[in-house]
């Protein structure tokens, strides 16, 4: 039997990766091991000083500190790592052997968005923004239509702020849920989505400053598609003008979900009441098979009392 005893700084990782042999569920203990040695290997190749690793553990404690109802900073930083668009790639697309159109779920989906008619719309209170009318084809592998899909739909107004974050948002405000029909197909109305800030005031503000880049999403609108029989897929489909299109903050942006947001400023729009320039979205997305599952919302509470502010990082050249 391996002692507990120490001696050196090996005998550490020796005796950590041992104990864990004790564990009954292989795939736990298949995870911690890989833990283990990266993070031990981390701390030797890093050189860690003690002073430092305090640093870490406070930088820690705050990221759950400050995850609430209405903000989460764990997923905030692991998107500003990169570390979702490498989850997210890794299990999707023949587990990362091919492009997929899944993407990052984000921070701000809720559950239970109004059910809603093909080709109505999910601006539920007064949002400024160009409108936008959208039609979404949802395909499995072989190239067949997937009828009978969930399909969920949000976005942050032209202000910039999804409608959890926000206090003057009517709730559920552009959010929405459509089903799709015998082509696949769905249909919506909004407005425009533009690019927004995340937030600062946590390590992850710390993190963007110390690396000299700025906070900015580029401009998009989420989906998640819902069925049995296929795996659940979340996507972002971005806006082909965005100027933060190559330096998304939190390398969400594929090939795949780049979105061509056309322009018509001299045709009649679908809704009589459009009057002025308005926009149309096209995107297709495939799912593939696997457990139809909805994950835990990532904040659960709308923000009260005073909107928050907006600050914006320049990106250093």
């Amino acid at each position: 039997m391996l002692s507990l005893i120490i001696q050196n700084q090996n005998d550490v990782t020796e005796a950590v990766l041992a104990e864990l042999q004790r564990a009954s569920d292989p795939r736990f203990k298949e995870i911690m091991t890989a833990a283990v040695k990266h993070l031990h290997g981390f701390i030797r190749d890093a050189q860690l000083t003690e002073a430092e690793f305090h640093q870490a553990c406070g930088v820690i404690a705050q990221l759950g500190q400050l995850t609430t109802a209405s903000h989460n900073e764990v997923v905030l930083i692991s998107g500003s790592l990169g570390i979702s668009a490498l989850v997210c790639l890794l299990n999707n697309g023949d587990q990362g052997q091919t492009e997929t159109t899944a993407n990052l779920m984000g921070p701000f989906w809720r559950m239970d968005s109004p059910r809603t008619q093909n080709g109505g719309s999910i601006v539920r209170s007064t949002t400024p923004g160009a409108p936008v009318f959208v039609n979404a084809w949802i395909r499995d592998k072989t190239g067949r239509p997937v009828e009978g899909a969930d399909v969920d739909i949000w976005q942050a107004s032209s202000e910039g702020f999804y409608e959890n974050q926000d206090p003057g948002q009517g709730d559920m405000n552009l959010r929405g849920k459509f089903t799709t029909d015998a082509a696949g197909h769905i249909s919506f109305r909004s407005i425009k989505p533009v690019g927004y800030p995340i937030p600062l005031s946590g390590p992850v503000g710390a993190l963007l400053r110390a690396q000299g880049r700025h906070n900015m999403r580029p401009a998009h609108i989420h989906f998640m598609i819902f069925k049995p029989g296929y795996k659940t897929q979340f996507a972002q489909v971005y806006s082909s003008d965005d100027p933060h299109l190559e330096t998304d903050v939190q390398f969400g942006v594929t090939k795949a979900l780049v979105g061509q947001y056309v322009l018509h400023d001299h045709e009649a729009a679908p809704a009589d009441d459009v009057t002025g320039p308005w926009y149309s979205l096209d995107h297709h997305f495939v799912v593939e098979p696997g457990e139809a599952k909805l994950p835990k919302p990532p904040i659960t509470g709308k923000a009260a009392g005073e909107r928050p502010t907006l600050e914006v990082l320049e990106r250093n050249s």
